[in-house]
């Protein structure tokens, strides 16, 4: 693949065979950030398990301790009384018919769905349409809740939801480029660490294969996956 200027550049500030230690590579991700608006922080795990068998499918929340920059719109599928305190405590959209029609309709302007536990039967109904875009409410997750409340304020504080994909590959936006690099390496830690008391018990061997960080447009760094090893 040919890279365009700035990219190549941006490549030439590190040295890519090197492994660098959490700081060190946040670091450089914002330094090799040239875009003119402020990037996300993406980071990859790749992990030792064998996403095709249930038991090694590796998903969870984490509540980074610094957000990840950027509002989140949540919907709450829910019914009267619940639907108003989730308006409340800060939900974007809250219903059920209203918006079950909508997604029917193709509506997708939202990042986060939570839903009580009494709906789920005509949420479950969408599952073709929300399960593929990865907005399907689940119990693990914290999106099927009666204390929808407190789903939505953590939610808006900057709990995110992951999951491992079929090339074995944890993915998650940690941040923006403009944070402080110190808080970049809280919310990678809080995010490796979470991955790691993940760990599936059918997994055999080395777990974390790979770490790498890198903004929306520049290059991957490689991080030191020792220093989150169980």
């Amino acid at each position: 693949m040919k890279h365009g200027k700035k990219f190549t550049a941006a490549v030439k500030k590190f040295n890519q065979k090197k492994i660098y230690s959490v700081s060190e590579a946040v670091g450089i991700v914002k330094e090799t950030a040239t875009a003119k608006f402020a990037e996300s922080v993406d980071i990859a795990v790749r992990l030792g398990v064998d996403p095709k068998k249930a038991d090694q499918a590796v998903r969870g929340t984490v509540a980074l301790p610094h957000g990840i920059g950027k509002s989140v719109r949540v919907l709450v599928m829910a019914k009267s009384p619940k639907d108003a305190e989730a308006k409340a405590a800060g939900a974007d959209y809250a219903g059920l018919e209203e918006y079950v029609e909508k997604i029917k309709g193709g509506w997708a302007d939202i990042d986060v769905i939570i839903a009580t536990p009494d709906v789920m039967v005509e949420v479950g109904k969408l599952g073709k349409i929300l399960g593929p875009r990865g907005l399907m409410p689940n119990p693990k997750s914290g999106t099927v809740t009666v204390d929808v409340a407190t789903a939505v304020k953590e939610v808006k504080a900057g709990k995110i939801e992951f999951r491992v994909d079929k090339a074995g590959v944890v993915h998650a936006t940690v941040g923006k480029v403009n944070f402080e690099k110190e808080k970049l390496a809280d919310n990678v830690n809080a995010f490796l660490n979470t991955v790691v008391k993940l760990k599936p018990s059918a997994a055999k061997g080395q777990y974390i294969k790979s770490i790498h960080v890198s903004s929306t447009m520049g290059p991957s760094i490689q991080v030191d996956r020792t220093v989150v090893q169980s």
